[in-house]
């Protein structure tokens, strides 16, 4: 059957959502055919909303609204402590365990040389000037980048960047299988490898002092 243009150009696009084949795009087209003409207009403004009104926060990157996001505005967290993530989805997981208190930046990002990523496509000049402007109140870094090969990768490009610093280093890994994705881990798995979190880079100061 040939649907009118209007109708098919609708099916096109929702196609190129994931996880959204032919079949599937063509029952939401119908559902929204039958609603109510105002439920299909809450669709619309939302999806526009989203483009229009979503930003990243200014200090960590993560989704908001405003300028700070809600985390950066807490009081209540830890500023001495701050979780390193790829993407917003990852600080949604992790806020979801409850486990961990401080704060966090995202990179918006891996390394990842097979795609042509390399280490100018992550934040990372914005993570080390916030290292340094805190003149000492950061005194830990957890990497909780995806137990993949591009996550690894960032990790270690992240360790070798920091070490210039007065910092913990540590790594988020037990309970988080290889290949696993932060987005996508369990409540209880991403508890234990937080609980469990091993270092990777001591302090500046400390290895110095085993230098000598």
């Amino acid at each position: 059957m040939i649907y009118p243009r209007v109708i098919e150009n609708l099916i096109e696009q929702l196609t190129r959502l994931p996880g959204i084949g032919r079949r599937s795009a063509e029952r939401m087209v119908f559902f929204l055919l039958n609603a109510p003409m105002d439920s299909s207009q809450r669709l619309a403004q939302g999806i526009i909303d989203l483009r229009e009104k979503l930003r990243f926060c200014r200090i960590c990157n993560n989704f908001t609204e405003t300028e700070l996001c809600s985390v950066c505005m807490d009081p209540a967290r830890d500023n001495g402590v701050i979780c390193v993530v790829e993407t917003p989805k990852d600080v949604i997981a992790i806020e979801k365990t409850g486990s961990f208190h401080g704060q966090y930046f995202v990179l918006l990002g891996t390394i990842a040389p097979s795609e042509g990523r390399g280490p100018d496509d992550i934040d990372l000049n914005k993570l080390i000037r916030r290292v340094e402007d805190s003149a000492g109140g950061i005194h830990e870094i957890v990497l909780a980048t995806d137990a993949d090969l591009e996550g690894e990768l960032t990790a270690l490009h992240l360790i070798k960047a920091l070490q210039p610093y007065a910092l913990k280093v540590s790594r988020i890994g037990v309970g988080l299988p290889a290949g696993g994705s932060v987005e996508f881990a369990d409540i209880s798995t991403l508890t234990m490898s937080f609980n469990a979190r091993r270092d990777v880079a001591p302090p500046k100061e400390v290895c110095a002092a085993s230098i000598h």
